[in-house]
């Protein structure tokens, strides 16, 4: 298992030099509230001279798949060929109150905008007529899509982010990762095992290997990290964080309140998105339940940090991406050192 760093823009360049330096292989980058990917992932590309780069996601409801592909082609060129695509549908909330897209027939419409970005990446003129992706629109006569971008690599892997049994089993025969969030190792395990049944489907019935999903197939686990001497001070660094995803939106369709009560936490994460709806969000931060943070995290001293890592990779992981939870950029550096340490006291990082 190797280690990657999930940075956020402020201070990006200093923590992804400090972990390019420690020996991370990739430096992973979200949009959201914040920010969004493709600026950090082009400062930092400009920063850095070994760091794998990873979308982990591009919202595929914020962009067509062409700016997707030309955005993506772009990042590989000036980074060398170090980036990585990673997508994902978002979610109900995001895709309509953000971007205005209707968030119908989410499998069909990853499926068609990944056949649309692998066509463009590979520099083919792309027309496509699909359910939700059709270029040129119908009766029109557009040019095609066609990149002419430097091309670094035409077979750029490609990752999708997922969280239901449905979107897994697209991820393991569309996709060449898998991107896990808000995920304890059972839960990789259960899901990893999952999208191997769908890559060995895939294949025609040809054995899978029995590295996790097999065949080179990257399983991204982003994870908080907070290390502290007492387990519950370092959850404390955690709880706004997973407060905020608890409680957008509607309850009902909310994919992380859907997680917390597949894991037992229902009460619990319907108390947190109340509070969190009312405005209460130091109250909701405080109604997180140390067993939750706990469970999809990984907290405490460098000791036990080591022996939650081994079992995320016992569980299939390839790469943990660390989530440094400090509030200034200094205190995120400590953190992957701390996160550096452990995996070599694992012995995991190869």
């Amino acid at each position: 298992m190797r280690l990657g760093v999930n940075l956020v823009h402020d201070g990006a360049t200093v923590v992804a030099c400090e972990a390019e330096r420690l020996g991370y292989e990739s430096a992973l980058v979200a949009e959201g509230y914040r920010s969004d990917a493709a600026t950090v992932l082009g400062m930092v590309a400009g920063a850095t001279r070994r760091l794998g780069l990873v979308s982990s996601v591009f919202q595929i409801p914020a962009r067509t798949p062409g700016l997707t592909a030309l955005t993506a082609s772009t990042l590989d060129a000036v980074s060398g060929g170090r980036f990585r695509l990673g997508l994902g549908i978002s979610n109900p909330d995001v895709s309509e109150g953000w971007y205005g897209v209707a968030f119908d027939d989410p499998l069909a419409r990853t499926r068609e905008y990944v056949d649309v970005v692998r066509s463009a990446l590979r520099r083919e003129p792309v027309r496509y007529q699909g359910t939700h992706v059709r270029l040129p629109p119908p009766g029109r006569t557009g040019e095609p899509l066609r990149l002419f971008t430097e091309p670094v690599r035409a077979d750029m892997p490609i990752y999708l982010a997922a969280v239901g049994p449905r979107n897994l089993r697209l991820t393991g025969e569309i996709a060449d990762g898998w991107i896990a969030t808000f995920c304890s190792p059972t839960r990789v395990s259960e899901s990893v095992a999952v999208i191997a049944e769908s890559r060995a489907a895939a294949r025609r019935g040809r054995p899978v290997p029995a590295d996790g999903a097999g065949d080179g197939f990257e399983v991204i686990a982003c994870v908080p990290v907070a290390p502290a001497e007492d387990v519950r001070t370092a959850a404390d660094a955690v709880r706004p964080y997973l407060a905020h995803f608890l409680g957008m939106g509607s309850f009902d369709r909310n994919f992380y309140c859907a997680v917390a009560e597949r894991m037992g936490f229902g009460h619990q994460a319907m108390e947190v998105h109340q509070r969190v709806q009312r405005g209460d969000r130091r109250g909701a931060a405080d109604a997180v339940p140390f067993a939750f943070i706990d469970e999809i995290s990984i907290l405490g001293p460098v000791g036990r940090i080591a022996g939650r890592m081994k079992e995320y990779a016992a569980a299939g992981v390839t790469t943990l991406g660390v989530s440094a939870f400090a509030p200034t950029t200094d205190g995120r550096c400590a953190i992957l050192r701390a996160a550096r340490e452990a995996c070599d006291v694992a012995g995991l990082d190869h």
